[in-house]
């Protein structure tokens, strides 16, 4: 063998036990951390010798996850472990994280791919315990669906009053507002019947005062005209008198002279007494003498 050919594999063995070992101590310290409940040194020691390829390693480190609550990071791990003869485990745990992250259903479908695999009593209690607590949360789904319904039918009726209250209300008030407004209309044909009636009323008395008025004048024209046909009368009686007072009236001389030349032009010769004048009323009443 060639001497250089040697020298390499030796290196290789040795580097190869070397990995070994320190794969072993890891696993060790990993394993003691798990025990003491340390489970997050745990988990980190497992994942360092999972790098190396080992799905045994990989396995350990989820449920190392999965001791320290870290749901997820362990569900991670456990979907990556793809050997066969890990298969029921991967399962198994698979179903414990579903479960615990509450995705129930995810966690029914894990147990039950772990009990084709092989039945196992823990992993059917689980399967079991997990449809239990479904059709649980059915049955409250259920109720609360039926409350909900039964509030929204409620409010449903309650909106549907409310509303029938709106439309009483504003349909009272419609009618207090057209009675308001019928009200205000008579009473404004009231006034203007009240007015209409005033005023007929003014114009009937101011024609009866009229009316009166007019009575008065002609009962005042009618008293009057006697009382002036009386002042006529008596203004012509004393015309007349005063007629007669100033056919009384003795004439002028001259007037006599005239008479006295008519009465000898027509030659009647009758005895008359003299014609008075007023300067035969001045003379002695020795100095008249008959023709």
């Amino acid at each position: 063998m060639n001497p250089m050919a040697y020298f390499l594999i030796s290196i290789f063995l040795l580097t190869a036990s070397h990995a070994g070992m320190l794969d072993f101590l890891t696993l060790k310290q990993a394993k003691e951390a798990y025990e003491k409940g340390d489970y997050n040194r745990s988990a980190k020691l497992y994942e360092e010798v999972a790098k190396e390829g080992s799905q045994e390693a990989l396995l350990d480190a989820a449920d190392a996850r999965y001791k320290a609550g870290d749901y997820k990071g362990a569900l991670a791990r456990y979907q990556r472990v793809d050997k066969p003869s890990l298969a029921f485990e991967k399962w198994h745990n698979m179903g414990n994280c579903y479960a615990h992250l509450g995705k129930i259903d995810k966690g029914i479908a894990a147990y039950k791919k772990a009990l084709k695999i092989k039945e196992d009593k823990d992993t059917r209690f689980n399967l079991e315990l997990l449809e239990k607590l479904k059709r649980q949360q059915q049955r409250k789904q259920n109720r609360q669906k039926k409350n909900d319904q039964k509030k929204s039918g409620q409010k449903g009726r309650k909106q549907n009053q409310n509303q029938n209250q709106n439309r009483q209300q504003s349909s009272n008030e419609q009618q207090s507002r057209q009675g308001d407004q019928k009200k205000q209309q008579q009473q404004k044909k009231n006034q203007a019947s009240k007015q209409g009636d005033e005023k007929k009323n003014r114009n009937l008395k101011e024609k009866r005062q009229k009316k009166g008025q007019n009575g008065e004048a002609k009962k005042e024209g009618a008293q009057k005209k006697p009382k002036e046909q009386k002042a006529n009368a008596k203004a012509s009686r004393q015309a007349l008198k005063q007629g007669k007072e100033q056919k009384n009236v003795p004439i002028s001389d001259m007037e006599l002279k005239k008479w006295n030349r008519e009465l000898n032009r027509r030659g009647i010769n009758t005895l008359l007494l003299p014609l008075q004048t007023k300067e035969s009323e001045k003379r002695s009443p020795d100095e008249t003498k008959p023709w």
